[in-house]
């Protein structure tokens, strides 16, 4: 019984080190695919004017400089040229409840979340009625992640810190008057640090892992314009493989060794639906519907110099529902509202404490001010409820009694 109860033991331990080891991976897929929406692990709060109605027919307003990013063949509808400068911050704040069976002793980790900035930059530059090219630059930043060192979760995720940066140019081209299409390449360079305690195989110390990529994917949209009041658009989003290498660094314990680190991820594909309808001068209304690939997030290789090892995701496809109203109270000031729901990508037996993932809802609120008529101003806020995230499985339990973020920005657009 002994030596059974110690062959449980160590396989229980070499499991702690290979999660440690792939964590620097998942925390990557919360929050590296910038040039994504909400939902899933894609995020998309970067300050436009969409932001005020929980991104809901985003593909089909087509009214600012932003269109550029949330569905490119929107740029024929602006005159001229149009720069959008966006900036704020996400503030998190995420508390894990422990079970009492859960595997690891230590504490419930305190306040993980964090604070960050965000910052957004969107162009359109008209060649002619029919031509149109955009540009597109966001970026993120800040510690995500932050658990105490001593908590129940320690092997598996501690700290987080994360730079992103997405560029992505853009062209449309009218063809009729009620179509569009457009599109782009896609850019993204991204940089994370992650610190783990280091599980018993390995020492007593501290396991720090760096690692950075620049992967390459498209967007492409569409708008059907079927009336002066009613447009539909409908925007896809490639497949995008960040292939990451990196160092393993040991320390503190037996082991002060480091080791190099490489793995392929495939980032979803996506489509969303949009559509846009003034019922008149003062009130419209916005929807959205989507739909993310994320059955393809089956399991992740990883590459050492200690070994190779396939690690299980068994993710679900995920499916978006938004819906928001515009109302103009006077011709200057336009009021927005907004709601939107994600379905959860993963179960409990699979879910893990550097991705804390459930359904996800979202509450919106925001306003546009005409400042005169080359320039307006607006301001956005999103309260998005990450749900209880349960976690269920041999090297954790328990739930998130907070698992919340909180998204402010404001956005500048001028007219040239």
């Amino acid at each position: 019984m002994a030596l059974k109860r110690q062959k449980g033991h160590k396989a229980l331990w070499k499991k702690i080190a290979w999660h440690s080891i792939i964590a620097l991976f998942f925390v990557t897929l919360f929050m590296i695919p910038s040039v994504g929406r909400a939902g899933g692990l894609y995020i998309g709060e970067f300050g436009t004017p969409s932001m005020g109605v929980a991104g809901a027919g985003a593909q089909a307003a087509g009214s600012d400089a932003s269109t550029s990013f949330h569905n490119p063949a929107g740029m024929t509808r602006i005159k001229g040229k149009e720069l959008m400068g966006t900036g704020g911050f996400i503030y998190s704040t995420v508390k894990f409840d422990k079970d009492s069976d859960t595997p690891i002793d230590g504490g419930n980790g305190g306040d993980a979340g964090g604070i960050g900035p965000l910052l957004g930059g969107f162009y359109v530059h008209s060649l002619n009625d029919r031509w149109k090219l955009g540009a597109n630059l966001i970026s993120i930043s800040g510690a995500i992640l932050d658990y105490d060192d001593d908590w129940t979760g320690r092997y598996l995720n501690r700290e987080v810190t994360l730079l992103t940066v997405t560029f992505f140019p853009t062209v449309a081209y009218r063809v009729n008057n009620w179509l569009s299409v457009g599109g782009g390449p896609q850019v993204m360079y991204a940089k994370l640090e992650l610190k783990n305690a280091a599980p018993p195989p390995i020492g007593n110390g501290e396991v720090k892992i760096d690692g950075d990529d620049v992967a390459y994917g498209f967007g492409l949209g569409a708008l059907i314009e079927l009336s002066e009041r009613t447009r539909f658009g409908i925007g896809y989003q490639s497949e995008i493989e960040p292939d990451f290498s990196g160092d393993i660094k040991f320390s503190g314990g037996a082991v002060g060794a480091d080791a190099g680190v490489d793995t392929k991820i495939t980032l979803a594909q996506f489509v969303r639906a949009s559509i846009y309808h003034e019922l008149n001068d003062r009130w419209a209304l916005l929807g959205t519907i989507g739909w993310e690939d994320w059955s393809a997030f089956r399991d992740i290789n990883i590459s050492t110099g200690r070994g190779n090892q396939k690690i299980p995701r068994n993710w679900d496809d995920t499916y978006k529902f938004a819906a928001g109203v515009h109302f103009r109270p006077v011709e200057k000031w336009l009021l927005q509202l907004g709601f939107a729901y994600d379905t959860s990508p993963v179960k409990s037996k699979d879910r893990t404490p550097d991705m804390p993932i459930d359904r996800q809802i979202r509450y919106a609120t925001g306003i546009q001010y005409q400042w005169k008529e080359s320039l307006s101003v607006g301001g956005q806020f999103v309260y998005a409820d990450y749900g209880d995230a349960k976690i269920k499985n041999d090297l954790l339990r328990g739930d998130y009694e907070r698992n919340d973020l909180f998204f402010l920005a404001l956005n500048v657009n001028w007219k040239f």
